[in-house]
């Protein structure tokens, strides 16, 4: 099998493409070959170009950036039967990986190239636009969160509110500008949304966002299944409260957000919302506002390194470790479906003034600073 690394030079802090080629370059024993980017889609135009070309030869294919590259890698290998995906995690967030215990277990070249192949589900995104369907291997989201999308690559690789800093300026950016969005959500038939507003929802088959929130704590990628939660609209202050258990991926057991949550598992999810509506589809912005949302079970091979241990959905289970003759899978777990009755949410609760007053400033600075490629992400 030939082993291909597609390399982002514009992923995370600095380009990596020559530390990548030397590392690999040193082992002995495969057939390996390396790709940089020229700019947004590329990784998706050159994986599936290869594979149409060379239908014969097995080739692995490893995005070597952040949660984008990978996207883009995933759609280029999807429906080839001859192309399976791997993944060098050097972006700013590198979500995905999480989903498996964080990017450490993906950086051994010599694990990766060894690493056996799982069949995971993919998210399908259709705007109804000829040429814009694409899928989604980790989470699409919306509402506040697709502000603080948006908000991120603006400020990516800007001084003091962009770096480290980018989520959280995105956060703020959310507080003023996103609270209470519109759109209605079916999930298998069934409205999600309250009175036609959100404050944000997930679409998830990994399990985190934006760098550190466990948004989708069950989430398993073998599933066939959606996960599907969606936030009402609440004050600032509660969502300050509330957004400790959110990180930490305990909020769909904590009983302080049962008003606010309405959590599914679904197959299919349709979304009509007002023009200027988008979706961050595994970080990359998608404008439209009729989507439909659906499942494809099974539809890539990812590598996945021995020793990782799954975080979410089959938790616990190690990839790789044997198991002793005879022992039974692990039981499914029943899962509680939340439901709160559709009322009108909370009033936003009115910050100082002072407050205000440096939210709106750091928001304005947001706003003045000039827009970052989207290929860096």
């Amino acid at each position: 099998m030939k082993h291909i690394f597609v390399i982002n030079p514009a992923a995370g802090k600095t380009d990596s493409s020559e530390e990548i080629m030397r590392a690999v370059s040193a082992i002995p024993g495969y057939d390996c070959e390396f790709y940089v980017t020229q700019g947004p889609r590329d990784a998706t135009r050159y994986v599936k170009t290869w594979l149409e070309e060379h239908p014969a030869e097995r080739a692995r294919f490893y995005a070597c950036g952040g949660d984008g590259t990978l996207n883009e890698v995933v759609n280029g290998a999807v429906g080839h039967e001859n192309g399976s995906v791997g993944v060098y995690p050097s972006g700013s967030g590198d979500d995905f990986v999480k989903y498996y215990g964080g990017r450490n277990h993906f950086l051994d070249f010599k694990k990766l190239l060894d690493a056996p192949e799982d069949e995971i589900d993919l998210l399908t995104i259709d705007n109804g636009k000829p040429g814009e369907f694409r899928y989604s291997i980790n989470i699409t989201n919306f509402g506040f969160d697709t502000t603080v999308a948006k908000t991120m690559i603006k400020v990516k690789r800007k001084k003091i509110i962009g770096g480290k800093r980018a989520y959280v300026t995105g956060v703020v950016t959310g507080l003023i500008k996103a609270m209470r969005n519109k759109c209605e959500i079916t999930a298998d038939g069934e409205r999600v949304d309250t009175k036609g507003r959100i404050l944000l929802c997930t679409l998830a088959n990994g399990g985190y966002v934006g760098g550190s929130f466990f948004c989708a704590p069950r989430a398993d990628n073998h599933d066939g299944l959606i996960e599907v939660t969606a936030f009402r609209p609440l004050s600032r202050i509660t969502f300050v409260r509330l957004l400790k258990s959110y990180t930490n991926g305990t909020h769909l057991d904590d009983k302080r957000f049962t008003k606010y949550i309405t959590y599914r598992r679904a197959k299919d999810v349709t979304v009509k919302a007002p023009e200027g509506f988008s979706m961050s589809v595994d970080g990359e912005i998608v404008d439209g506002t009729e989507f439909t949302v659906g499942i494809a079970p099974k539809a890539i091979r990812f590598a996945v390194p021995e020793g990782c241990v799954l975080i979410a959905g089959r938790k616990g289970e190690t990839i790789g470790e044997a198991k002793a003759e005879g022992e039974a899978a692990p039981a499914e777990v029943e899962t509680p479906v939340t439901e709160a009755p559709v009322e009108e949410a909370a009033p936003a609760v009115e910050e100082t003034p002072a407050a205000e007053a440096q939210v709106e400033e750091t928001v304005s600075a947001v706003e003045e600073t000039p827009a970052v490629d989207p290929a860096t992400v």
